[in-house]
């Protein structure tokens, strides 16, 4: 066992100690011991701290009783890593928990975030609770065990430091943090130059780290919350994701395992669907989803939001099993497996997708690795994918427990040309981005040209499911496979922009047929980005476009037989 996982120092547990006072729930004596065995921090942390009643005093402030900002990094920077600092300059500190920490294993990986708004503090001392618990029973437990030997936990206790000492929602810039990320339905957020700090680090770490799932602890209610949080049309009502059912389950897994969350009167089970509750836009819970592939719940821990410190251990019990179990159910449920090439039997960073759900899940660059949740209790068509081989499918029956599939993939013979899109795709997942810094990608500079020219085409905004819509809709026409890429890669507009792409367009095709073909195009593939004025002038000024469009062309030609760390490769036969 890796002893890098003990880092339960004494100071870990004194800022999370108060006396045991009564709390603001009365303590119901019919709660079960074994879910709260194995807590009594307050002793262990009086007789730490009796050799230093300074330290005492300053760590463990009765009136306050919460762990500072330096108390914090005093505590977990030895073992912890900054993902970044916040508007004043305080690092995000996180904690790795794991039998190989900062190791790359075939295992999901799940975070925890709390204090995303700075009045909202409970978070980031459950988390530290949970820190402890997992280190100091990683042997005994068999939960702690499961989870240190199967999952890769990592804990950012406070997201918003800056807010914390203010005791402020916002951050110093007065931003709600869980309002600043990119939004599926409205354009807010999409300036990278205005996105703070804090918001860049999450989604900098996200890039960096596959999360298979996460949650953040917020306080104010008592409610398991899930996506989608934001409605198309901005009004209250139940607008569920594509993984809704999955969802649901994972809401109701932290829910069920609380001392009496599920016994809401105000949400039914104590889980609620986010835009039912109340829609709000540029939340990190939706972002996280669409665009880290990672299932994210939003936690509301606490009625009160800054409760008394006397109050934290009791809800730490009330809390501890369901964020115990919520990581524990990555391995306890889902599919999980590899996909592998049949030609040399190395891994294939490949996708997964289950049939009736508009979702793909990828796996891992280094050992092929997915974990795919899903709601138990149900039969799925499971497909892998990978450019340059044949996909594969197959279906199962989920029962309860976890399920294992791997999948063996063949190459193809002639793997043919890839969209811009898939191109585009590719380098995103590389870590490519408007991000004028450049520093965490590990893109080239060539691929980075590539990828300049391609975020200002009708790639930058199509996805799998616009392709292949439209795929399915031209397939009447009977154009050759060449064509119906060029239609894809230009999206012409007008039937005079489809000419020259479909060979002896005229003979083959009747005025109203084109028109059909052309209506089919802007009805299923989005137009590309509308361009400044700005760029509008530099692109008449420059002379390098057809050189870009060859290196392109280029580009897809090769990325089909050598670059099999792309995107799924769409079927435009």
């Amino acid at each position: 066992m890796n002893h890098n996982i003990l880092f339960s120092l004494f100071i870990l547990l004194a800022s999370t100690f108060s006396p045991p006072s009564l709390a603001r729930v009365p303590f119901h004596t019919n709660a079960h011991s074994e879910d709260f065995k194995n807590t009594s921090y307050a002793t262990r942390a009086r007789h730490l701290l009796e050799d230093n009643e300074s330290q005492a005093q300053k760590i463990v402030d009765f009136a306050q009783g919460y762990m500072t900002n330096a108390d914090l990094e005093t505590a977990v920077k030895e073992f912890g890593r900054s993902i970044g600092k916040s508007v004043n300059g305080v690092p995000l500190w996180v904690i790795e928990i794991s039998d190989k920490p900062g190791e790359e294993e075939a295992e999901p990986a799940f975070k925890y975030i709390g204090n995303v708004h700075g009045d909202e503090p409970v978070g980031r001392e459950l988390l530290i609770f949970l820190a402890n618990w997992l280190c100091d029973n990683h042997l005994k437990d068999p939960l702690a065990t499961l989870i240190v030997e199967n999952v890769h936990l990592h804990i950012l206790p406070s997201m918003n430091p800056d807010g914390f000492s203010s005791r402020r929602r916002h951050n110093a810039n007065k931003i709600d943090l869980n309002r600043n990320f990119p939004d599926q339905f409205f354009p807010v957020n999409d300036d990278d130059d205005s996105r703070q700090p804090e918001t860049r680090a999450i989604m900098n770490w996200l890039r960096d780290i596959r999360f298979t799932a996460s949650a953040t602890l917020h306080g104010g209610a008592l409610v398991a919350n899930y996506p989608w949080d934001g409605t198309e049309d901005k009004k209250t009502n139940y607008y569920g994701s594509p993984d809704d059912e999955t969802f649901r389950l994972m809401a109701s897994i932290y829910s069920h395992s609380h001392y009496n969350m599920s016994s809401s009167k105000e949400f039914p089970g104590g889980i609620t669907n986010g835009a039912a509750w109340y829609p709000i836009y540029g939340g990190m819970q939706d972002w996280n989803y669409i665009h880290a592939g990672c299932f994210e719940l939003t936690l509301e821990v606490s009625d009160d939001k800054w409760p008394n410190a006397a109050e934290l251990p009791v809800i730490w019990r009330y809390n501890k099993m369901s964020m115990l179990n919520l990581v524990a159910s990555l391995v306890k449920t889902g599919v999980h497996g590899r996909i592998y090439s049949s030609g040399d039997g190395r891994p294939l960073p490949g996708f997964i997708t289950v049939s009736g759900i508009n979702y793909t899940v990828r796996a891992g660059t280094v050992f092929g690795d997915y974990h795919r949740l899903l709601a138990p209790g149900d039969r799925y068509q499971v497909v892998a994918t990978m450019p340059g081989y044949k996909s594969k499918n197959t279906t199962i029956w989920l029962d309860d427990g976890p399920m294992t599939l791997d999948f063996v993939l063949d190459p193809e013979g002639n793997a043919g040309a890839l969209t811009n899109f898939e191109v585009l795709d590719f380098l995103r997942t590389k870590g490519a981005s408007k991000d004028p810094t450049r520093v965490i990608a590990k893109v080239s500079q060539s691929e980075y040209k590539v990828y300049d020219y391609l975020v200002n085409t009708a790639a930058c905004d199509q996805s799998r499911e616009s392709i292949n819509e439209f795929v399915k809709g031209v397939k009447r026409h009977n154009l050759a496979k060449a064509e119906v890429l060029n239609t894809i890669n230009i999206r012409p507009a007008a039937p005079v922009e489809i000419f020259p792409i479909i060979e002896n367009c005229e003979p083959r095709f009747p005025d109203e047929e084109v028109a059909e073909i052309v209506e089919l195009v802007i009805k299923t593939l989005p137009p590309p980005p509308a361009k400044t004025e700005a760029e509008e002038i530099t692109e008449g000024n420059e002379e390098t476009t057809e050189h870009q469009k060859e290196e392109i062309t280029k580009g897809n030609e090769e990325s089909a037989e050598d670059q099999n760390e792309g995107g799924e490769q769409m079927d435009t036969s």
